[in-house]
């Protein structure tokens, strides 16, 4: 079984999969293969600063994260442009690592981190849907102390994403992460056990 989990900027997708993944779990990590396709010498990151511009590298060839944010967040026909090129290889290489996974370890729950779920269409392709939640005004609060973001960087972060309520409105499965590590822990149990029955 796979369970594609999602949420907003720092509502805490990170810390639940780990939990996940300390009971037993297999993880595929969007962000982190997001990553992987923006290393140098990757396809991806080439055209990446071909549309772009240079200016989006360094001197040692890595991508400027902050200089590419700073064009993306604020100018939403670029973020689509950005997304264009990184998601189809992104999806790819997500679901060449499930198919793995399902082929070595049957048996075993998969859960796809994947920050952009709902907006990108993608809750169809698997067995159910996770969401992270906290309210929005502690997601931007967290996200500004997280980042050391001003508000107004902070929410133009959180408004390129859905609406954190109606992603809600969306997810067969939600884990409040406003309480306590302890308190999260407890609904992640919770879950895996109901998980475990089916």
């Amino acid at each position: 079984m796979n369970i594609g989990l999602t949420g907003g900027i720092a509502t805490g997708k990170s810390t639940v999969s780990s939990m996940f993944v300390r009971k037993g779990a297999l993880l595929v990590d969007a962000d982190a293969i997001a990553r992987e396709v923006m290393l140098p010498g990757h396809p991806v990151l080439a055209e990446v600063a071909a549309h772009f511009g240079p200016d989006i590298l360094g001197s040692d060839g890595q991508l400027n994260r902050e200089r590419l944010g700073e064009i993306v967040f604020n100018q939403p026909q670029e973020r689509q442009a950005l997304n264009d090129i990184t998601h189809p290889a992104i999806r790819r290489e997500i679901r060449d690592r499930i198919q793995v996974y399902e082929q070595q370890h049957p048996d075993s729950l998969v859960i796809v981190d994947i920050p952009l779920l709902f907006e990108s269409g993608l809750q169809a392709q698997y067995d159910q849907t996770l969401l992270v939640y906290v309210p929005a005004k502690l997601q931007l609060e967290r996200l500004m102390q997280r980042n050391g973001l001003t508000r107004e960087q902070a929410a133009a972060r959180i408004q390129s994403q859905m609406d954190i309520e109606e992603k809600k409105s969306l997810a067969d499965y939600v884990i409040d992460n406003s309480g306590t590590l302890d308190e999260t822990l407890h609904q992640v149990e919770k879950l895996w056990n109901r998980i475990a029955r089916l």
